[in-house]
């Protein structure tokens, strides 16, 4: 069994206030052997699979995490909503389109997360972090064509290459300092009270046009990263 079935049974069960015990009665196993499910020591049977998908009404797709949709569709460019106005038909069938629209359509969720959570300095450092990244990536691409003009930037590549990076990390840093409740920067910290609530069914709910695209995003990092 893989590990992400462990993990999401038992982000499932708490999402949905449903006790270990309760759990285990209505899925017809002991408590500690649904708890060893959970823990990732045992390995359970197909046929328990598809009682769990059918106790939570999830598709047995997303319990082994191959899909970050409960219902298992496998998320395509047509089926993402677009947050933003596709410029050309050109832009609109490359081969970029699927991630354009998750990245746009995550954005959306995530600056609307930032402005309800009421600190500038979380907001000041996510969006540093974010156009340094944009940056990083444009001037990479722009590198790529020698017939590019080499005079639009006022950092040397040399800098360039050794600042971009470790620039990113510090805004990231700040930010992870300002939600862990420390100051960073001048700022004080993101109040607890106005953490963002991030359940899967909360941000569905909240985000039903961009709650896919986000799942989906966060999944292909993981897989990348994994």
């Amino acid at each position: 069994m893989n590990t992400n079935f462990s993990r999401i049974i038992t982000l499932l069960r708490k999402e949905q206030g449903i006790s270990q015990k309760k759990a285990a009665a209505d899925l017809g196993v002991s408590q500690a052997l649904l708890s060893h499910y959970e823990k990732g020591i045992r390995e359970c049977g197909l046929d328990f699979v598809v009682r769990v998908a059918d106790y939570y009404h999830v598709s047995c797709d997303y319990l082994l995490g191959r899909t970050a949709d409960k219902e298992g569709a496998i998320l395509s460019v047509d089926n993402i909503p677009d947050g933003l106005p596709v410029e050309s038909d050109a832009v609109r069938t490359a081969g970029p389109a699927l991630h354009k629209k998750l990245i746009v359509n995550s954005l959306h969720v995530l600056f609307d997360m930032l402005q309800r959570s009421e600190n500038a300095g979380v907001t000041a450092y996510a969006s540093a972090y974010l156009s340094l990244c944009i940056y990083a990536v444009f001037r990479t691409l722009y590198a790529a064509n020698p017939k590019n003009l080499p005079g639009l930037f006022s950092l040397s590549d040399d800098t360039f290459r050794m600042a971009a990076a470790p620039g990113s990390l510090k805004e990231l840093a700040g930010l992870m300092l300002l939600c862990a409740g420390k100051p960073c920067g001048g700022y004080e910290p993101l109040s607890p009270a106005k953490a963002p609530l991030l359940l899967p069914d909360q941000l569905s709910r909240e985000y039903p046009l961009f709650a896919a695209s986000l799942l989906g995003l966060l999944k292909n990092a993981e897989d990348r990263l994994d």
